[in-house]
C-alpha cells in the first residue's frame, strides 16, 4: 500500500490506463475487463484490476489536474512498480475542422505550470513514449480510426480569462489541443524512467475573442463516434505492450 492507494502489492497489473473520472474507470471495468476486481476505491480513486484480450490490466481513476495526477503516477510507479501508464481522458480542440469525439495522441505536452521550475538548467519538454505513440497509431490506422498525431498542451486553470492568459499563440504554433493532466503524466514517467501516453478525446472546441478571453463551444454530435473510440485504443494499447513483456 502507498499513501493514496489501498491496494495490496501484487494487485495492481504492470499495465494501468488512467483517466479523471471515477465514473469513466467503473464503465471501463464493467463494460472490457474479465474478472475486474475493485483494488482500490481510497479518496474515490477506483482502480480495478482484470485482464483485456488475455492481458492483465489495471484502470484507474487519478482526478483532476496536474497535482493529482503526478501524486498516483508516483506511487503507481514507484511503489507499485508499473511499467507504462496509459491516460485516456478529455480535450479542448484548438483546431477548427476537429469534430466531437475525434483523437488526439499526444506526442508531447507543453505546459502552464510551475511543476518543473528551478528543476533544470533550461526548460524540460515533457514528451510521451515513442514506442506506445507509434503502436497507438498503427492500431488506429489499423481499425480505420481518425487520429491527430502531436503537441498539445496541459494547463492549470481551466477557466482563463485575457488577464491571466492568452492562448493564440498555442493555436499558431500548431497545438492540437487542451487538458490538464498530460504534462505531469510525461514528467513523472521521464522521473522513473518508464513508459507513459496520452489519448485523448475531443469534447468541445476553444474558441477566442478579440481580448483573448477563451470560450468553450459544444460540438455536434459526431455519429458513430463516442468516448469509448479513444477507450477502445488505449486498451488495445496497453494490451499490445503487456503482451510484449
Amino acid at each position: 500500500m502507498s499513501m493514496h492507494i489501498d491496494a495490496r502489492p501484487g494487485e495492481i497489473a504492470k499495465t494501468v490506463v488512467v483517466g479523471g473520472d471515477p465514473a469513466r474507470i467503473k464503465h471501463i471495468a464493467e463494460t472490457y475487463l474479465e474478472g475486474a476486481k475493485l483494488v482500490n476505491e481510497k479518496r474515490a480513486a477506483l482502480c480495478y484490476t482484470g485482464t483485456y484480450k488475455g492481458q492483465p490490466l489495471s484502470v484507474m481513476a487519478v482526478g483532476m489536474g496536474i497535482p493529482s495526477m503526478m501524486i498516483y503516477a508516483t506511487e503507481l510507479y514507484d511503489e507499485y512498480g508499473c511499467d507504462a501508464i496509459i491516460r485516456v481522458g478529455t480535450s479542448g480542440s484548438y483546431l477548427p475542422d476537429m469534430e466531437l469525439y475525434d483523437i488526439v495522441l499526444s506526442q508531447a505536452a507543453c505546459h502552464t505550470s510551475g511543476i518543473n521550475d528551478h528543476l533544470f538548467n533550461g526548460t524540460f519538454c515533457p514528451i510521451g513514449d515513442f514506442g506506445l505513440l507509434c503502436t497507438a497509431d498503427r492500431l488506429a490506422k489499423e481499425q480505420g480510426i481518425k487520429t491527430y498525431v502531436g503537441n498539445t498542451v496541459c494547463n492549470d486553470r481551466i477557466y482563463r480569462g485575457p488577464e491571466t492568459y492568452k492562448s493564440a499563440a498555442w493555436a499558431k504554433y500548431g497545438i492540437l489541443c487542451s487538458e490538464m493532466e498530460g504534462a505531469g503524466l510525461y514528467t513523472v514517467a521521464a522521473q522513473f524512467h518508464k513508459k507513459a501516453l496520452m489519448i485523448v478525446s475531443i469534447s468541445t472546441k476553444i474558441i477566442l475573442d478579440e481580448d483573448g478571453t477563451e470560450h468553450f463551444v459544444d460540438l455536434p454530435e459526431n455519429p458513430g463516434h463516442s468516448m469509448d473510440d479513444a477507450i477502445r485504443l488505449a486498451l488495445d494499447t496497453a494490451a499490445e505492450f503487456a503482451a510484449s513483456k
